[in-house]
């Protein structure tokens, strides 16, 4: 079976360029310390072992409980808030620590196939394969593998969409069986493979996939502190004052008659990017005239707003 049918990209980490992102996303701290921490254990499970010993005597018997936890992490939350970003970056983080290659593997929405009776399950199973493939048996005699693997399944409710609704056809209620069977070899096995879901739709999930999550991250629009770190970080150098940055800040949240304030990838990818363009090439920055034009510009509206009435409970359909 082809790669490049299963899987949008494989990226190789360490990367420079993935590292900066991960840098850049702020106010998510703990999100970020808890997946480093969760996939470092799956490639060297010997370490906490070793921290056992040393602060426990190896006596403490709750560390036995990650022997055979699912190795699955889902990030759920609205549009623009981080998940991916976080999903796709965390890795360089985990190559660094551990030092080893860490690759992810982004899967592609092409494995829910055409609807043909078995293909969607054929391609789960063999996404599957290849990654356990991929991984190999590398462990050395201390248990450190040689290598990593984050297995990233984005708008994971389109894979694993529950099975208890009733308009849901055969074939994805036999793709989401796949899925899961999928996760439990990884967790039978032991490998060193990280499966990280990000959903905008976490009721969405499957109720079966929710319950073998290591962990679910919520996921929410960015606080005013968050917004100034974002804003003060992106607007370095442009000569803004204390003032400017708050006033910026005030203005990306939320407004009368709209409950919601700018979303990550707004701040990053439209406001800042639309503050330069609006002063090159005649002049630098103002910060009178980013307040205005932040002020002008709509954020991202939240994910169930952009969603058609009547969709709000139920599944897409194929």
């Amino acid at each position: 079976m082809n790669q490049a049918d299963l899987f949008e990209d494989v990226v190789t980490l360490p990367d420079p360029r993935g590292q900066a992102d991960y840098d850049r996303l702020v106010g998510l701290d703990d999100y970020k310390a808890r997946l480093v921490k969760e996939t470092l254990l799956l490639v060297d499970p010997g370490q906490l072992r070793d921290w056992n010993k040393k602060h426990h005597k190896g006596e403490l018997a709750a560390v036995e409980y990650f022997h055979s936890r699912p190795p699955l992490f889902v990030l759920a939350g609205d549009v623009g808030t981080g998940k991916t970003a976080l999903a796709r970056s965390y890795g360089n983080q985990v190559a660094r620590l551990a030092k080893v290659r860490v690759e992810l593997f982004a899967l592609s929405l092409n494995t829910r196939g055409s609807g043909a009776v078995g293909e969607m399950t054929r391609l789960i199973s063999g996404a599957f394969k290849q990654v356990r493939e991929a991984v190999g048996r590398t462990r050395g005699s201390d248990g450190k593998a040689g290598r990593g693997i984050i297995l990233l399944i984005d708008e994971a409710d389109a894979l694993a969409q529950s099975r208890e609704a009733a308009q849901m056809h055969h074939e994805d209620r036999a793709g989401v069986n796949a899925l899961i069977r999928g996760i439990d070899d990884l967790a039978a096995e032991r490998l060193p493979v990280a499966v990280v879901m990000c959903t905008n739709r976490l009721d969405a999930i499957d109720p079966a996939v929710r319950r073998r999550a290591a962990a679910v991250f919520e996921f929410v629009r960015p606080s005013h502190e968050q917004r100034l770190v974002v804003l003060k970080a992106g607007l370095a150098g442009s000569g803004f004052s204390d003032r400017d940055l708050g006033h910026l800040a005030d203005a990306t949240g939320e407004a009368h008659g709209r409950h919601y304030g700018f979303t990550y990838s707004d701040l990053t990818q439209r406001l800042i990017p639309t503050l330069v363009l609006d002063a090159f090439p005649e002049g630098g920055l103002v910060g009178a005239r980013a307040v205005e034009i932040a002020k002008g510009l709509k954020p991202t509206p939240p994910f169930r707003e952009q969603m058609p009435t009547g969709v709000h409970g139920a599944q897409h359909g194929r």
